[in-house]
C-alpha cells in the first residue's frame, strides 16, 4: 500500500474521521426515509410512486457500489468515499425544495448512486484503517451509523413538532455529509489495494469463495434488517392492533439493540472468534424473528425485534471485516462485490414479505428471515477456512 496523503495523521484519528463518514451516511439515509410522508404531500405523489422510486434507488445504489470499486482501483477508496459523500450531500440538498416529479425522481436516483458508493467505500476504508490499527474497530464504526440514524429520527420528530418542516432536518444531514466529504478528500485513509487478478496468483476461486460466503452473510443480515425496518410498525399496528403510539416501538427496540451490540462486538471478536460469533448472530436473528411468528402479542413482537437487532448488529461488521481480512491484498475490490449482496437482502426483506402479507399474513411472512438464517448457517462455518492473504498494509501506531 502506498501512502500518498502527504498529511501526518494517526490511524486512530483517521478511524474517527471514517466514523464521521459512517455517521453522515446514517444521518442522511434516516432523514430521507423519515421525511417520505412530507415528501409525498409536498410532491403530490402516492405510495406506488414512492415504492417505484425506492426500488430504483436500490438499483442506483448497486451501480454506485460498482462505481466505488472503479474509483478505488484507479485512485483509492478515499476518493470514492469523499466523492460519494459529496453526491449524497448534494442529493439530499436537492430534495429540500419542491420540483417537478421527474426532477425529484432524478435527484433521488443521484442520491442512490452516492449512497451505494459510500456504502462500499466506507467498508473499504474501515478494513484498511483496522489493518493499520491491528485491532477490530469495524463494529464501532457501524455503531456511528446506527447512532446517527437514531439522532436523525429524533431530529426529524423535533422539527416536525416545531412546525418548521422536514427540509430543515434533511438540510442538516446534507451539510454534514458535504463537510465530512470535503475534509475526507485529503484526510481519509490513503491506502490502496491491488486487483484480485494481480494480488492472488491463480486465486480467483479463493476470492470468489470469500465473496460468496461473506456476501451471503450480508444478504441474510440485510434481509432481516429490511424486514424489521419496513414491516415491524405495520405488523404491530395492523396485525396486532397496537396503538399508533406503540407501533414504532418495535423499530426503536430493534435499532437500540443494534447500537448496543455494535458498541460491544469489537471487544467480543478476539475473545470468541469470528465463526462462533457469526453462527451465534445468525441464530439470534432467527430466534428473534421466530418469536414474532410463534407469539402473536405486542410485547413478544417488540422483544423479538430487539433480539433480531442484536444479531444483525454483530453480523454486518463481522462479515465485512472477514471479507477484507481474508483477501486483504485486494480488499477494496472484494468488499465492493460483497456490498452488492446488501441490496439483494434489502429488497428481499421489503418486497418478499410485503408480497406474502396478503396471502398468508405478516405474522407468517416473518418466517422468511428464519428460513434465510437456517440456509446461511452452513456458510458461516466456512469463515474458518477462508484464505488469508499476506497483508499489504503496514500497521501504524494509533
Amino acid at each position: 500500500m502506498n501512502d500518498v496523503s502527504g498529511t501526518a495523521m494517526s490511524a486512530g484519528a483517521r478511524a474517527r474521521l471514517i466514523g464521521a463518514g459512517y455517521a453522515a451516511q446514517g444521518l442522511g439515509y434516516a432523514t430521507v426515509v423519515t421525511a417520505l410522508p412530507e415528501f409525498k404531500d409536498r410532491q403530490g405523489i402516492d405510495d406506488t410512486f414512492v415504492s417505484a422510486i425506492l426500488l430504483l434507488v436500490c438499483v442506483a445504489a448497486a451501480g454506485g457500489s460498482v462505481l466505488a470499486d472503479r474509483i478505488a482501483a484507479r485512485w483509492g477508496s478515499r476518493y470514492a468515499l469523499a466523492s460519494g459523500l459529496l453526491i449524497v450531500g448534494l442529493g439530499l440538498a436537492g430534495t429540500t425544495f419542491r420540483s417537478p416529479n421527474a426532477v425529484f425522481a432524478a435527484i433521488l436516483l443521484a442520491y442512490g448512486v452516492g449512497l451505494g458508493a459510500v456504502d462500499a467505500s466506507l467498508s473499504m476504508q474501515g478494513v484498511l484503517v483496522q489493518a493499520r490499527l491491528g485491532r477490530s474497530v469495524m463494529s464501532r464504526l457501524f455503531a456511528a451509523y446506527t447512532a446517527a440514524a437514531i439522532v436523525a429520527a429524533l431530529l426529524m420528530s423535533a422539527v416536525l413538532a416545531g412546525g418548521v418542516g422536514a427540509a430543515v432536518a434533511v438540510a442538516v444531514a446534507a451539510l454534514f455529509a458535504i463537510v465530512v466529504g470535503l475534509v475526507g478528500w485529503r484526510l481519509f485513509e490513503p491506502g490502496r489495494t491491488l486487483r484480485s487478478a494481480v494480488a492472488h496468483a491463480g486465486g480467483g476461486r479463493g476470492v470468489r469463495r470469500v465473496v460468496v460466503v461473506c456476501g451471503m452473510l450480508i444478504f441474510t443480515a440485510f434481509l432481516v434488517d429490511s424486514a424489521v425496518s419496513t414491516w415491524s410498525s405495520v405488523y404491530l399496528k395492523d396485525s396486532l392492533a397496537a396503538a399508533a403510539s406503540v407501533a414504532p416501538l418495535g423499530y426503536a427496540a430493534y435499532q437500540g439493540a443494534v447500537l448496543v451490540s455494535r458498541l460491544v462486538a469489537d471487544h467480543m471478536t478476539p475473545r470468541a472468534g469470528r465463526v462462533p460469533l457469526a453462527i451465534g448472530s445468525l441464530v439470534v436473528c432467527g430466534v428473534g424473528c421466530g418469536l414474532v411468528v410463534v407469539l402473536p402479542a405486542v410485547g413478544a413482537a417488540v422483544t423479538g425485534f430487539a433480539i433480531a437487532g442484536v444479531g444483525v448488529g454483530v453480523l454486518v461488521p463481522l462479515a465485512f471485516s472477514a471479507a477484507g481480512e481474508a483477501a486483504l491484498a485486494s480488499s477494496d475490490e472484494v468488499i465492493a462485490k460483497v456490498n452488492l449482496f446488501n441490496y439483494g437482502g434489502a429488497l428481499g426483506g421489503a418486497v418478499l414479505i410485503g408480497a406474502l402479507s396478503e396471502p398468508i399474513g405478516l405474522r407468517w411472512a416473518f418466517l422468511i428471515p428464519v428460513v434465510a438464517v437456517i440456509a446461511t448457517l452452513p456458510l458461516a462455518r466456512r469463515l474458518a477456512n477462508l484464505t488469508v492473504t499476506a497483508p499489504t498494509v503496514d500497521k501504524a501506531p494509533a
